[in-house]
């Protein structure tokens, strides 16, 4: 598993830290995909959610009230949730890849998919937010095209499904993990 240097700078792990404690919600919306997740480990026979980048917590809360047992949550930047994370059958991933910083962008999906033990759930934003870091850039620092991030994660998973909630503003899909070769 890599170290956490390798996944975010200290700089920008303080920036997250701060941001996450603004009473203005920053990740607080987990919640609102809680049903998506609940019908993908139904319907694939997952029994161990992890979310990762989980923020506030609200889709573990929700998932947890919704019968689900067995459900992690990972944040660097939330104290008590910032331990290294274990595998789970099913890992969400909300709101987080367009906040990566882009020289960890790929160790962050690596680290995705060794986590992942069956299947990814990813949210993605295409658009930039309304939310600035302290330097006043776009908090939204991997903005990428829908085919970019195909692209990456089809290196380790094979999309089976593309929720078209909003296509022009997120990314939405259900990647299963790849058998090793």
């Amino acid at each position: 598993m890599p170290d956490r240097q390798d996944l975010i700078s200290d700089s920008y792990l303080e920036e997250q830290r701060r941001l996450h404690a603004d009473p203005r919600g920053y990740g607080g919306k987990g919640r609102k995909w809680a049903m998506f997740v609940d019908n993908a480990g139904f319907h694939y026979h997952l029994s161990q959610i992890l979310d990762y980048g989980c923020g506030q917590g609200s889709l573990a809360t929700t998932l947890r009230a919704m019968g689900w047992e067995h459900v992690t949550e990972y944040d660097p930047a939330i104290a008590g949730k910032d331990s290294p994370p274990e595998p789970a059958d099913l890992v969400v991933c909300t709101d987080v890849l367009e906040h990566i910083e882009p020289d960890k962008l790929d160790a962050v999906l690596d680290h995705l998919a060794a986590l992942s033990r069956r299947a990814l759930f990813v949210v993605i934003s295409l658009v930039p937010t309304a939310k600035t870091l302290a330097d006043g850039r776009q908090a939204h620092i991997s903005l990428h095209p829908a085919a970019f991030w195909a692209e990456r994660l089809e290196q380790h998973f094979r999309v089976v499904e593309i929720l078209a909630v909003k296509p022009d503003k997120q990314w939405v899909a259900l990647l299963l993990k790849k058998e090793p070769a």
